[in-house]
């Protein structure tokens, strides 16, 4: 199955296109991922937690392990309107949307389509939760939109095993080749798999659920390679 979909998802994604979208962590400090996942820093100890919106750094460290779907979002912003919202303000919206929903310390999220329905709302862009093949994401990306995708987090290192089970972590789709679905990881690891991280397409089914938030400009086709304005860009 695997090898069926690398060869479709290459036969249409055509020529290779990537988008200039700037990377956002779900944790402040990108260049700490690797210490605060493999359990080296707590992420109330991040320098720059503040820039978070968070009141506390304990407010922080517990919203951290679970904006991956924010930091997404902050991306798209970034690309298409150049803002990006303090990540705590975007997660106190999206709770007041019922993208999240949380319960003392638990926390559902993020919920698809109440969140696809908040960002058109709220933002004004183009947005639709549902299922999407890989090669329906390699279209979409091609066609200029950014795709969030539910993927196992272990894909921030795709040559590793293969995990147990699909989804649970969200990354940011931004190009495709003719191998690779190219990707933007909210908590991948500094210089290897944060921001546009070649992920193969052989490997790529191993880690996604198969739902996919599409986003793209209000009015427009998104905008193309290489940061080049599109209509509603």
């Amino acid at each position: 199955m695997a090898d069926r979909a690398t060869d479709n998802t290459a036969d249409r994604a055509g020529a290779p296109v990537v988008h200039e979208v700037p990377y956002h962590s779900q944790w402040e400090s990108a260049e700490l991922v690797r210490a605060i996942i493999d359990g080296r820093l707590d992420a109330a100890e991040d320098p720059r937690w503040g820039q978070s919106g968070a009141d506390t750094p304990e407010e922080y460290a517990w919203w951290s392990w679970r904006l991956c779907g924010v930091a997404c979002l902050r991306m798209a912003l970034d690309h298409w309107w150049g803002v990006a919202p303090p990540a705590l303000a975007l997660a106190d919206e999206c709770v007041k949307a019922g993208a999240y929903v949380r319960d003392g310390e638990s926390l559902r999220g993020l919920v698809h389509t109440p969140f696809a329905a908040y960002v058109r709302e709220r933002w004004g862009l183009a947005a639709q939760a549902r299922e999407a093949s890989p090669e329906e994401v390699a279209a979409e990306v091609a066609g200029g939109r950014l795709v969030m995708l539910s993927v196992h987090p272990s894909i921030r290192e795709p040559a590793g095993p293969e995990p147990v089970r699909r989804g649970g972590h969200l990354v940011l789709a931004v190009g495709v080749t003719d191998t690779s679905l190219v990707i933007h990881n909210p908590s991948g690891f500094p210089g290897e798999s944060q921001e546009f991280a070649h992920v193969p397409w052989r490997s790529f089914g191993q880690f996604y659920a198969g739902r996919a938030i599409i986003l793209g400009p209000p009015g427009g086709e998104g905008r193309a390679a290489s940061g080049s304005p599109a209509a509603g860009g």
